[in-house]
């Protein structure tokens, strides 16, 4: 919601600086003028693009269910060609990307305290 604020405030600036008219009419009334104008650049703006393009969140959500299930192949390719005479140790970097993978999963799939 704060980016919201600082992007609709930085457009009712930009707009009033570089137009002549509305500087004058700020200038003559800004109490009137300034919550006309505010109104209109809210209207005016674009939603956010996480809000209003859901194919973001598709591939993010793909990208990191490709990448544990390919941390999982992995893993289980390297124990399966694994020799039986030595300790099998699977390479920490592959356990730190399938959790973090996982663990991205989880943020964005759970629902947000805040929303129900």
């Amino acid at each position: 919601m704060e980016q919201d604020t600082i992007r609709s405030a930085i457009a009712l600036v930009n707009r009033i600086v570089n137009s002549e008219e509305l500087t004058e009419k700020v200038k003559a009334n800004p109490g009137l003028e300034l919550p006309k104008i505010a109104a209109q650049v809210v209207r005016d703006m674009p939603p956010p693009p996480l809000d209003s393009d859901p194919w973001i969140y598709r591939i993010v959500v793909i990208a990191l269910g490709a990448t544990v299930l390919i941390v999982v192949g992995g893993s289980v390719a390297l124990a399966a060609t694994h020799s039986g005479t030595a300790e099998l140790r699977i390479p920490d970097v592959l356990t730190a990307i399938g959790s973090a993978a996982v663990g991205a999963l989880a943020g964005l799939l759970a629902p947000s305290p805040g929303k129900k």
